[in-house]
């Protein structure tokens, strides 16, 4: 695996009511998973901006050029398609707090494609000074796992626990895996809301926002929205194939991980 740096753009609703119910409950009538916050088609507009800018393309040559495979003059990126929302477990979900949904909106992401076909996904935050491409990571993840849950769960919500680079979609009380990783977390048939809140309370309950934990800036927990806004000048070449645009907070290279290149 290797190391991604990632933005928090809003914190949202959800579910947690069926932890108090029997089985037999749970059998009979599944609650809805609530949706995370919508990205508004403002907001993707915005986005697509940021993701076209000059400068942005400028910083996609250069990433599509540093194995060398293509040159950064040869690159030519372009951007297809809009921008989509992509949610990650959500802290207030870990926590058990009422009506708090099991995703949050992390931020949106765009698909950037080199002349040379290698694609890299741009992600893109609002910050204090307006909508930004945060960071840049190679592949189409966002992309492949929004579209593998909506057949395989119509109308469901997808998201990534980031802990452990795992893909889900939830709806109908049930979280359903995506990925080799959800599937070691959850099972081939997946579990249902409560089971998943326990399991994510235990690994990550402890260190949330205003833990000891994260007091200490320890890796692997959660990211407040002031980690995200950004500073300094883009373009840090990390290891396996991110680029950090202008990111603030140490502790954020350290939280966000995936799979190298073709592994």
């Amino acid at each position: 695996m290797t190391l991604r740096a990632t933005a928090t753009a809003a914190a949202v609703l959800a579910a947690t009511a069926l932890l108090g119910l029997a089985p037999q409950a749970l059998a009979a009538a599944p609650a809805p998973v609530p949706q995370p916050q919508t990205a508004t088609a403002e907001h993707k507009a915005a986005a697509g901006r940021a993701a076209t800018a000059p400068d942005t393309l400028a910083t996609l040559s250069r990433f599509f050029a540093r194995e060398g495979r293509v040159s950064p003059a040869a690159a030519q990126p372009r951007v297809e398609g809009e921008a989509i929302p992509v949610n990650h477990l959500s802290p207030d979900f870990v926590a058990g707090r009422a009506g708090a949904s099991v995703a949050r909106l992390e931020f949106l992401a765009s698909k950037a494609v080199s002349s040379d076909g290698q694609q890299a996904a741009l992600w893109t935050a609002r910050t204090e000074t307006g909508w930004q491409v945060v960071n840049i990571a190679t592949g189409d993840d966002e992309f492949r796992y929004a579209q593998l849950g909506a057949e395989k769960l119509p109308g469901g919500t997808v998201f990534r626990e980031p802990q452990i680079d795992a893909w889900y979609v939830a709806g109908g009380g049930r979280v359903l895996p995506l990925d080799e990783d959800a599937v070691r977390a959850v099972g081939t048939g997946g579990t249902s809301l409560a089971a998943y809140r326990a399991r994510v309370a235990g690994a990550y309950g402890d260190k949330l926002p205003g833990s000891a934990y994260a007091a200490r800036g320890g890796a692997g927990g959660y990211a407040g929205p002031a980690e995200a806004e950004a500073a300094g000048t883009p373009v840090e070449v990390v290891a396996g194939g991110t680029v950090a645009l202008a990111l603030g907070g140490a502790g954020l290279l350290a939280l966000r991980r995936r799979r190298a290149v073709g592994a």
